[in-house]
């Protein structure tokens, strides 16, 4: 079975190989750090409810009125994206990296190719899962009050929605298409200098480390690490803008729920 399954890999062409590895180590990745993400989610969305009880106080209420699965809230939605676009994402860095050598034979190898080729691709990667971006969010948005009163001394409304199909289907139903994209515009505003400048710090910290290290895969994770620290630390503005529009008509249903 092991020797079948090392040919159906070594058959498989490089972009197909690129698709997998992107696809696996994503899903992989979101999946170990659904916790935090949740909490930054209800950070940016739900400062004064969680913002004034900060982290490890957001870990306890959340695991207090929703169990330990609450951390995971949306992150189904998280996976489902996830995978697709870290495959899109690394394979049509990859591609777009060729089709510019091969257009432009004369452009040099060096941190503006990888910061050009980054920024197309993750353009791509998030225009073809960003309705995924949107339904994550609204799921891990919602939140579960105690069975007496939540932090703002109100008992807790029911969830809007049951699932990632749910999500899709009232979001569909109550805006369209268009409402699968709200939030998309600061998505590629932040997606462009983000991807690029990922890559960027990416492949120039590569060309410091020594040959015989290169391929040893501690290495690689400190500098996909410190890559994407700094990719996010410059678009992070971004980020909260786009996930307030996410959850923007429902951010307007709990404030008509709490006068009434």
């Amino acid at each position: 079975m092991g020797m079948l399954l090392d040919e159906i890999i070594e058959g498989m062409p490089v972009f197909a190989k690129e698709l997998v590895a992107g696809g696996v180590a994503g899903g992989f990745a979101k999946t170990v750090v659904a916790p935090l993400e949740r909490v930054k989610i209800l950070f940016q969305t739900r400062r004064d409810e969680f913002k004034s009880v900060g982290l490890f106080g957001s870990f306890k209420k959340i695991s207090h009125t929703e169990g330990i699965m609450g951390l995971y809230r949306g992150n189904g939605a998280s996976v489902a994206r996830i995978v697709p676009y870290a495959a899109l994402h690394y394979m049509t860095y990859e591609q777009y990296r060729r089709w510019i050598i091969l257009s432009f034979p004369d452009i040099g190898r060096g941190p503006v190719l990888d910061l050009v080729a980054g920024s197309f691709a993750g353009g791509t990667a998030v225009l073809l899962t960003y309705p995924l971006d949107l339904v994550r969010t609204k799921l891990a948005y919602q939140i579960v009050s105690s069975s007496k009163a939540n932090i703002n001394g109100v008992i807790g409304m029911e969830l809007v929605y049951k699932g990632i199909r749910d999500c899709f289907s009232k979001t569909l139903k109550e805006s369209g298409l268009r409402g699968l994209y709200r939030g998309v515009a600061p998505s590629l505003y932040g997606i462009f200098p983000y991807a690029g400048l990922k890559f960027y710090f990416y492949e120039e910290m590569k060309r410091h480390v020594p040959e015989e290290h290169k391929k040893d895969i501690v290495v690689k994770m400190v500098c996909g690490s410190v890559a994407g620290l700094l990719g996010q630390t410059f678009t992070y503005p971004l980020d909260v803008v786009r996930r307030q529009m996410q959850v923007i008509l429902l951010l307007a249903s709990d404030e008509a729920w709490l006068r009434e």
